[in-house]
């Protein structure tokens, strides 16, 4: 099963199975492909896990 990347406002990552319909807040990042390689992905560019609000105060 293929997933996506996706990210919210706050720039917090998750995944997401192809063909499911976004929940409300996430948009695709752009990365795409089997789970173990958008997990590796997400651990690659979400290096500070703080939200974004908590990282401009």
């Amino acid at each position: 099963m293929s997933h996506h990347v996706v990210v919210n406002h706050e720039e917090q990552y998750s995944i997401w199975p192809d063909g499911r319909r976004l929940p409300d807040g996430w948009r695709l990042e752009g990365f795409s492909g089997p789970k173990e390689e958008c997990l590796a992905h997400i651990d690659q560019v979400w290096t500070d896990l703080r939200p974004l609000s908590a990282r401009k105060s």
